[in-house]
């Protein structure tokens, strides 16, 4: 039996159940003829009760059932549509966590390459790059900081005197933005250029 014939079943008892009360409370209302009594006062008409109008009762019984189911499936498209969200989103978490690793490794690269450490280097290079293989792979990617400034994706921290570049272009990167699918998960700290 499904939730809608049930709900449909639990109406009709209780359509069933006000109809017997009605009747048990007629009895007990109407004033109980004495063996003697005169002509006049059978006569007499008995108060009228109000008509209760079970249509009326079983339609709003019935729009209430439609429209609790409705919220009902409301809440589970909700659940679901927020379940979806979660797991499609689960990787960033695990991103930001994993980004001070990876700042530390690029300054690990720049300091060997300064040092002069050739295998070093290579070795660092080959992890970041391994590193960003996978990020990629899970939608994690680095934010494009070969464009003009923008400051949805770029955090300027800092605007420097630059020939040869227009107002507003980026000079240096500080350190690199990552977003995930659509979402920002750092922005890119970066220097801009500044004419006067």
């Amino acid at each position: 039996m499904t939730n809608k014939e049930v709900k449909m079943t639990d109406t009709a008892l209780e359509v069933e159940k006000l109809r017997e009360q009605e009747a048990v409370g007629e009895d007990a209302v109407r004033p109980q003829n004495e063996v003697g009594a005169t002509s006049e006062a059978s006569q007499v008409a008995e108060p009228k009760e109000p008509q209760i109008d079970y249509q009326a009762k079983f339609k709003e019984a019935q729009d209430l059932y439609l429209r609790t189911h409705a919220d009902f499936e409301n809440v589970k498209k909700r659940l679901e549509k927020d379940k979806a969200m979660a797991l499609e989103y689960a990787y960033e978490k695990i991103a930001q966590d994993l980004l001070p690793v990876i700042d530390t490794l690029h300054a690990a690269l720049l300091s060997a390459k300064q040092e002069g450490s050739e295998a070093v280097c290579q070795g660092l290079e080959l992890t970041l790059q391994k590193m960003h293989e996978v990020l990629a792979k899970h939608g994690i990617e680095c934010v494009e900081c070969d464009t003009d400034f923008d400051p949805n994706l770029h955090n300027a921290i800092m605007q420097v005197q630059a020939e040869g570049q227009e107002e507003g272009q980026i000079v240096e990167v500080f350190q690199k933005g990552y977003k995930y699918k659509e979402r920002l998960l750092r922005p890119a700290m970066v220097s801009i250029a500044k004419n006067n």
